[in-house]
């Protein structure tokens, strides 16, 4: 397959989530005015509330079964290496570039944590839909996919709400309090997390997937309980447009605010598009190289491709939901997503002709 065709082939998709977030740009702008400041806000809330846990629990229970969560193993191993390569890039920055104090954790996040779930639900069936595409065609290509990208959404739910948002300020501040309040914050900070509603989706997700009784009751055209689970796909459905109009009506505060340094900018395109995807081809030749990966060369795109997202979305839902540094997140997001659209074109071709070969 040429250059050419898997060009096309990895652009077609950026051009769709480029489509729907330049919609999201224009009701927000003040010539529509329809996706205002409170709306976005309102709407985030029943989608971090509503739609992706429901969409987490439909796409997991449908596709992922006990023999693809022990079989993909690897992609948490995958997910914490970005994060971890990605934080200390991060700090890495922040010591050399010294942002100001309230910026420094928006900083790290934007580095570590990528857009593994609602992107990956964009791109993978899209690009399974092109003809020509290195993966096989047809429903089995885009169910394999959505499964990826389920099982990568999922992984996403516990990293997130415990880390990112702590870390861009959203935290309560407990200095100046004894180590047995700062143990009794932490540890009510962590159940609080852990029962947040994506979190719960993913796992009951998990549990209906992977027990065979339950996922034939809830799951298939035989099932008994069918209607649930067409009710929580119809919600889980909303997720990704909803969040995709929010993220081009965010976009539109960037536009407006220059309080971040381009240097500090600059260097996060650095990191998620350049170094971060070198690093991601060395991890992921390396893992089929010792045999850590399933033969399936749909799959080890995931892998590389996680390496080289823009910044995870939920990142300016957090900062939109508590307030915090929403201008500073709307000027990130505008550069990192608009370089996105060039940049994962540019790596899913590579990753795609490395595959290929």
């Amino acid at each position: 397959m040429g250059f050419v065709s898997l060009l096309v082939v990895a652009l077609m998709p950026v051009v769709e989530v480029l489509l729907v977030v330049l919609l999201g740009a224009y009701l927000a702008s003040g010539r529509c005015n329809l996706l205002t400041a409170a709306a976005r806000a309102d709407i985030n809330r029943v989608v971090y509330a509503v739609f992706t846990p429901a969409l987490m629990l439909a796409s997991l229970a449908r596709t992922v079964t006990l023999h693809d969560a022990i079989s993909w193993w690897f992609m948490p191993v995958n997910i914490g290496i970005i994060f971890l390569t990605g934080g200390v890039l991060g700090w890495l920055v922040v010591l050399l570039l010294r942002p100001p104090q309230h910026l420094r954790g928006l900083v790290v996040a934007s580095c570590s944590a990528a857009n593994f779930g609602n992107l990956l639900l964009i791109v993978i069936p899209a690009v399974c839909r092109e003809d020509g595409n290195p993966f096989g065609g047809g429903d089995v290509c885009t169910d394999r996919g959505l499964s990826y990208a389920s099982f990568s959404m999922a992984l996403l739910a516990p990293f997130l709400p415990t880390g990112d948002h702590q870390r861009s300020g959203c935290s309560n501040n407990t200095s100046g309090n004894s180590m047995w309040d700062k143990l009794k914050h932490g540890a009510h900070q962590i159940v609080e997390e852990l029962t947040a509603p994506p979190t719960v989706g993913a796992v009951l997700g998990f549990i209906v997937g992977v027990v065979p009784w339950l996922r034939s009751t809830f799951v298939g055209n035989d099932a008994p309980l069918r209607v649930v689970q067409d009710s929580l796909k119809l919600l889980g459905d909303a997720a990704v447009p909803c969040v995709t109009l929010i993220l081009g009506g965010n976009l539109t505060k960037g536009v407006r605010k220059t309080t971040v340094s381009r240097w500090v900018i600059a260097a996060i395109i650095c990191v998620r598009y350049v170094i971060l995807p070198v690093i991601g081809v060395v991890v992921v030749k390396s893992a089929r190289t010792l045999g850590f990966l399933p033969p399936d060369p749909l799959y080890q795109y995931v892998l590389m491709l996680q390496f080289a997202l823009p910044p995870a979305m939920s990142i300016g839902t957090m900062a939109q939901l508590y307030d915090v540094a929403q201008e500073e997140c709307s000027v990130v997001f505008l550069w990192t997503y608009l370089i996105a659209a060039i940049a994962l074109t540019a790596w899913s071709t590579v990753f795609m002709s490395i595959l290929a070969a």
